[in-house]
């Protein structure tokens, strides 16, 4: 046997742990080319969702702002539409007063404005100036002028630092009409003289209840929401004693306001008044005989110097009222106070009703 026959075992072996490596090293590659492309693919997923969530906030931040920006612009217009509103409403006043007499519910202040597209009115001023475009935002507006002096003045009650007998009998009969426990009254009495007395001689005017600005403020006086509600229509909060106004008070209040008047009188003092307006009390008195006399120039009267402006503003589907009280002297007719608040937005069906009116 020759020598290059022979087998040689250790180089075989050799081979065949090589040809190991190399498939132990292909798998190894071959995994870690899986394990780089399973990472590179979630890299990439996070990258998307990275995007979308950055994308997403961008375009909400725009949208934020676009609809704080159209709600400001809104507010603005509203503020500037309600405020030329409530200067006319002055205007009105002021020529009423300026033309003198009773004040009535004949009288231009008294009729309401119903609502109306506001274009029209600047169409009626310069004719081409209405905007007619679609995209044009529609404006809406409608207010009303109200005598506040047709109610009872609660501040009546007291007059000097004690409390108005005269006043507190006009309120137990408008009380007792309205069914009202007569204990409350009592107590609205009592506590309004206790929060007016601002004397220093009042040693215990620290633990006064606050004066009120608003009916519903009467809580504090000792009255229940349940009174307060009740009492709404027939009583006002004025900065001084007022007279009722025969012309523009409602039955219930005339009858409360004058002694040993019964309600069918009231009720018919209000349906002359209504077919010819009383130009002085004493035209009032005649159709009361007996009780002629206590129809006082200090409890009624045929003139008004406080007033109530109610604007409301409906704009795309906002809505914006604002209530002022404005006093009167001669031709003088100044704002008190004024107050705004934006309703809820209308419904889309209740939007179109209303455009449809």
């Amino acid at each position: 046997m020759s020598r290059a026959s022979l087998p040689r075992p250790q180089h075989a072996g050799k081979r065949a742990a090589d040809a190991g490596a190399a498939g132990a090293g292909a798998a190894n590659a071959g995994a870690r080319v899986r394990g780089q492309a399973g990472a590179a693919l979630l890299a990439a997923m996070l990258t998307v969702t990275l995007v979308a969530t950055f994308a997403s906030a961008a375009m909400w931040q725009q949208w934020r702002s676009v609809e704080v920006e159209a709600a400001e612009r809104q507010r603005v217009q509203a503020a500037w539409v309600l405020t030329g509103a409530l200067d006319w409403a002055r205007l009105i006043l002021r020529e009423d007063g300026r033309a003198g007499g009773a004040d009535h519910l004949a009288e231009p202040w008294a009729v309401p404005l119903a609502e109306a597209r506001l274009s029209t009115f600047l169409s009626a001023d310069k004719p081409g100036t209405g905007d007619t475009t679609e995209n044009a935002t529609e404006a809406f507006m409608s207010g009303q002028i109200s005598d506040l002096q047709a109610r009872m003045n609660i501040f009546n009650l007291v007059d000097g630092g004690r409390v108005s007998q005269p006043a507190l009998n006009a309120f137990s009969k408008l009380f007792d009409l309205l069914g009202l426990p007569p204990q409350q009254l009592g107590a609205l009495a009592e506590n309004l003289r206790f929060a007016a007395d601002a004397s220093p001689d009042n040693g215990s005017r620290a633990f006064a209840p606050l004066m009120p600005q608003r009916l519903e403020q009467l809580t504090w006086l000792g009255l229940s929401p349940q009174t307060v509600a009740i009492l709404q229509p027939y009583v006002v909060l004025l900065p001084t004693r007022t007279p009722v106004n025969i012309n523009t008070a409602s039955a219930e209040v005339i009858y409360a306001s004058v002694p040993g008047l019964d309600l069918a009188d009231a009720q018919r003092m209000v349906t002359e008044r209504d077919r010819a307006y009383f130009r002085t009390v004493a035209e009032a008195a005649k159709l009361v005989g007996d009780i002629a006399g206590q129809l006082g120039e200090g409890q009624l009267s045929v003139a008004t110097r406080f007033f109530e402006v109610r604007g409301r503003l409906r704009l795309e589907n906002t809505l914006v009222e604002e209530r002022s009280v404005v006093q009167r002297d001669g031709l003088d007719v100044k704002t008190l106070w004024r107050e705004r608040g934006v309703l809820p937005p209308l419904q889309p069906t209740a939007a179109a009703d209303a455009a449809a009116r």
